[in-house]
């Protein structure tokens, strides 16, 4: 995948080059040009048609609010990543309506900003690996909260599967470190080895345990499991 291209509108110098330098250490991103002010960004865009603008909101000349809806009616295809001491709801709001990627609140840390351009830069290959889209894929690409909580299970489970003995296997790997088999797992829940293993199956199929094969002194094979994030 080529460089992503990106140019910086801040209409302090000081801050500009703080982001500049923070952008030089993410790997994939070329900085193609650093504007002060309104005009000089949308003759940044004209010229070097930037994949992403880092977008501040006020300058000598306007907002970036409104170059972000002057964007959005050209139907310009680039993306943006608000960096902004806009503190108010209603700025976080307008600017969603008006289809930011990320929205960062200064003072910038470098960290902040690489989580988003890693997360952008993973979006666009997501997207460009695509041939079509299911529901789990449109998922996948959404944004989504900054958030380390294990993913909800829906309320619409399949045939089988019980939400209250769903949450017990649940938390059973949430305070285990190692891998169970299904006979285990169902001791620690108090049911059978084969409502153990529907129960684990299904989350091996969400993606929320992994599943492995483990042979045993007489090499007989053995199928565990254990959590991803374990």
């Amino acid at each position: 995948m080529a460089n992503i291209r990106v140019v910086i509108a801040e209409d302090d110098p000081q801050i500009a080059e703080i982001q500049k330098r923070f952008l030089e250490r993410v790997e994939g991103f070329e900085l193609v040009g650093i504007a002060h002010g309104l005009k000089e960004t949308r003759d940044l865009i004209e010229v070097f048609a930037p994949e992403l603008l880092l977008l501040d909101i006020q300058f000598p000349d306007g907002t970036g609010l409104e170059l972000l809806r002057e964007l959005r009616a050209q139907s310009r295809n680039i993306d943006v990543i608000l960096i902004t001491a806009a503190k108010e709801v209603k700025t976080l709001k307008a600017a969603l309506q008006s289809g930011i990627f990320d929205y960062i609140l200064k003072p910038l840390v470098y960290e902040r900003l690489q989580e988003a351009l890693l997360n952008y830069q993973q979006h666009l290959e997501k997207l460009t690996a695509l041939s079509a889209l299911d529901q789990r894929e449109v998922d996948r690409l959404l944004p989504r909260s900054h958030t380390s909580e294990p993913p909800v299970v829906s309320n619409r489970l399949p045939k089988g599967i019980d939400a209250l003995t769903l949450e017990k296997v649940q938390q059973v790997f949430a305070a285990e470190t190692g891998s169970l088999n299904a006979e285990e797992v169902g001791e620690r829940i108090g049911a059978g080895r084969t409502t153990a293993r529907r129960y684990l199956e299904y989350l091996v199929a969400e993606q929320q345990l992994l599943a492995e094969v483990s042979y045993g002194s007489v090499g007989r094979p053995e199928r565990r499991y254990r959590s991803k994030q374990g």
